[in-house]
């Protein structure tokens, strides 16, 4: 079986490149860093180092890279693949959409019929449904129905954590990851037969794990950032360290938590083990993970559909407490990094602007109540 993966970054090499060449399938990555594409092509494999109570390195192999610039080069690949994943983050998604309808029409006119799955593996809400919508975009109505008949659009939910790390001169391409991973498929939306990827887990029931790790892992990681940056340290697990950020993390997790717990009957004492779980991954103390990359992007990270609001549009629902929701709100509203133009761009709307309208700009938030809890505490 062949797969081509985009994007060459620490999570398409130490997390979903890493399962798919542990099944047996052979990877080809396509990326824009020239110098990995190279390294990839010539050493033809890496390692992952696995931190945490059992640290080791695992090698992965059967691997090969082309430039995704190459237009000629995605085409022949998506022509012929039987399955296609993505570790570009939301944003790129659009940019590289124009080029996979291109693809997926040059496939249909060679007459591969074959079944195809994609699989959008992004920190975001149905990233392949988005990335399907995206790619629609640039075919006719005919070239839709066509593909619509043997490419699955297939979303997932992905949950590993994988900062950067020193480079390990011996092994550039090495990346160090987590020991826990988890990787969830709608089973719904495949074409054909399954894939069989081991670490790859099936459900019909996707949005309910999509909340749960984006309402936990998400959030929380994301208060950990900005609690930790506002005590002044580097490291996530510095911040988790502090019982008062620990405590504060927590409890926003059980606020969203809460959410989950009314929306898809989860058992409550199994969610507060999986919320002591995470809090236990942030605090691995083999992990050097940056409060400012945990952080960074805070437009993104305030929109209807991503870890601050969609939960907190949750409590309101179902009129439940978001105190701490509301705080994690503020501190987005808050981050500052000169480097992150995501962060400028916010700041200089606020100052030109005022905190309301940016709220109902950014937020999509039309509770008044809920604006002027945020407003009041910004100031």
């Amino acid at each position: 079986m062949n797969a081509l993966h985009f994007g060459a970054g620490n999570i398409g090499r130490g997390f979903i490149g890493k399962l798919l060449s542990d099944s047996g399938v052979f990877v080809t990555f396509a990326d824009i860093n020239q110098t990995q594409i190279d390294q990839i092509n010539q050493n033809k494999q890496y390692g992952v180092k696995i931190v945490g109570d059992a640290s080791r390195v695992e090698v992965v192999k059967n691997i090969a890279a082309i430039n995704s610039k190459d237009e000629a080069a995605v085409i022949e690949q998506v022509k012929n693949v039987d399955l296609i994943t993505t570790a570009v983050g939301p944003n790129v998604l659009g940019f590289i959409a124009p080029l996979f309808a291109k693809a997926l029409a040059a496939r249909l006119e060679a007459g591969n019929t074959q079944p195809l799955n994609i699989i959008a593996c992004e920190n975001m809400v149905r990233g392949t449904s988005f990335f399907r919508a995206k790619i629609f975009e640039n075919l006719t109505a005919s070239q839709q129905s066509e593909i619509e008949k043997f490419v699955g659009f297939v979303d997932s939910a992905v949950d590993r954590i994988v900062p950067p790390a020193e480079l390990n001169e011996a092994d550039p391409l090495e990346v160090t990851v987590e020991e826990f991973s988890e990787w969830i498929v709608d089973k719904t939306q495949f074409k054909g037969q399954i894939p069989d990827i081991k670490g790859m887990e099936l459900t019909d029931n996707l949005m309910a794990f999509v909340e749960r790790k984006l309402f936990t892992l998400n959030t929380g990681h994301l208060i950990s950032a900005y609690l930790g940056k506002q005590a002044g340290v580097k490291w996530i697990k510095e911040a988790i360290a502090i019982d008062s950020v620990k405590a504060a993390v927590k409890a926003t997790m059980e606020e969203s938590g809460a959410v989950l717990i009314k929306r898809y009957s989860f058992d409550p004492q199994a969610h507060a083990a999986y919320i002591e779980k995470i809090l236990k991954r942030f605090a691995n103390p083999y992990l050097n993970d940056d409060v400012n990359r945990v952080g960074r992007e805070p437009i993104r990270k305030l929109s209807p559909n991503d870890r601050l609001i969609k939960p907190l549009l949750g409590t309101l629902e179902y009129g439940l407490p978001h105190k701490n929701l509301v705080n994690g709100v503020v501190m987005a509203l808050q981050y500052r990094n000169e480097e992150d133009p995501q962060a400028v761009e916010l700041a200089q709307f606020i100052a030109d602007n005022g905190v309301a309208a940016a709220v109902e700009k950014y937020t999509g938030l039309t509770n008044q109540e809920v604006i002027a809890q945020v407003v009041a505490l910004y100031n």
